[in-house]
């Protein structure tokens, strides 16, 4: 099956949405299938790509004003001729606004099948930096997904939102973690001392530091007797939380076996943004044998079962969010029973276990347009 994936990010990008679109492409080769991937230029022009499973084609692009890691493709043929050129059986749209709308109308002209990944939360986004937008955004999101033969939510939440917004076609495709990356046995007792020189409770959040994160909600618990705030990632919000977060230790952003070393190394994960439509962040720190906290909404309602694998708390409530850390630091033996049902969770979500249902869908779009493609 030749499949060209139509994102709006790729590695080098350190997202939701490059991430999934790489294990996917990976996936389809494994399987003997293949992927060209469509993505928007990095700052340095091109890739690099040479850890790319498949072909990457690479489309101009601007940096989003005021988050300058974000990069935005502009307007480019290549997108057509791509799709054209790859002979393409099927367009697989990754979290389709801007250059999938391009991809969508491509696919459209040339009677190929698409699938559209529903992955961010565009709406709530548009509240969060222009306080209005919501209307325009998911009109813009309907747009999209209404025309394409299958709409792929990551969640229970998120398929909800979909329909009732008049999206049709929608089914659930959740997110694969990699088990064998991410797990308890990464521990580094040298990195711990590191971290929390006094033996502090090490409490981390893993992510993009922007506003719609709401990282500021651990304010509470920087203030906690004994425990050490960790905080991995980076975007335009570094500077406020220095302020935001005394006391805490910013690493900057970290990727792989570096990434997966700090996660086993926590004792209680924390995510705070309210806008996930998945949240892999939380599903890594459950791999990893780690209690979580995080907001009862959207993905993390699939994720997290409140008084099993963690802790719910209301969404923007830092004194929420302080006293289920409390809660969790005060018991050890609670912490432990999470973090080893937290891993015991997520140990049969691999990416080739959703990849291969990813394949399934494909193959149900396909034989809905009558067409049978060779595998």
């Amino acid at each position: 099956m030749r499949v060209v994936i139509v994102t709006e990010s790729f590695p080098p990008d350190v997202n939701g949405v490059a991430h999934c679109a790489l294990q996917t492409a990976r996936h389809l080769v494994d399987r003997g299938h293949l992927p060209l991937v469509v993505a928007p230029a990095t700052a340095a022009g091109t890739g690099p790509d040479a850890l790319a499973p498949c072909p990457v084609v690479r489309v101009p692009s601007l940096p989003l004003p005021g988050y300058p890691q974000v990069r935005v493709a502009l307007p480019s043929r290549r997108v057509a001729a791509a799709i054209a050129e790859h002979r393409a059986d099927l367009v697989h749209l990754a979290s389709p606004f801007v250059l999938g709308v391009r991809g969508m109308a491509a696919a459209a002209k040339l009677g190929v099948p698409a699938v559209a990944v529903y992955q961010t939360d565009l709406a709530g986004y548009a509240r969060t930096y222009m306080g209005a937008g919501e209307a325009t955004a998911w009109r813009r999101i309907r747009t999209v997904h209404a025309a394409a033969d299958l709409t792929l939510a990551p969640s229970t939440a998120a398929r909800h939102d979909l329909e009732t917004h008049g999206i049709p076609r929608v089914k659930l495709w959740r997110r694969g973690v990699d088990t064998l990356r991410f797990g308890p046995g990464h521990r580094d007792p040298a990195l711990r001392r590191e971290l929390a020189p006094n033996g502090e409770l090490i409490v981390g959040y893993v992510g993009r530091l922007a506003p719609e994160k709401q990282v500021e909600l651990l304010s509470g618990v920087c203030g906690l007797e004994g425990v050490r705030v960790v905080v991995v990632g980076d975007g335009p919000s570094r500077a406020h939380l220095d302020e935001a977060l005394p006391g805490a230790v910013f690493l900057g952003r970290r990727t792989g076996d570096d990434l997966a070393r700090i996660f086993a190394s926590l004792d209680v994960f924390v995510h705070t943004g309210p806008f996930e439509t998945f949240c892999q962040t939380v599903q890594e720190a459950m791999a990893s044998g780690v209690p979580v906290v995080a907001p009862a909404a959207g993905g993390p309602l699939d994720l997290v079962a409140h008084g099993r694998t963690g802790l719910l708390v209301p969404p923007r409530d830092a004194t929420a969010v302080r006293e289920a850390v409390a809660a969790l630091a005060a018991d050890p033996a609670l912490r432990a029973l999470y973090g080893d049902a937290g891993r015991a969770t997520v140990e049969g979500r691999t990416w080739a276990a959703v990849g291969d249902q990813l394949i399934g869908h494909y193959g149900d779009v396909l034989a809905a347009r009558g067409l049978v493609v060779a595998a």
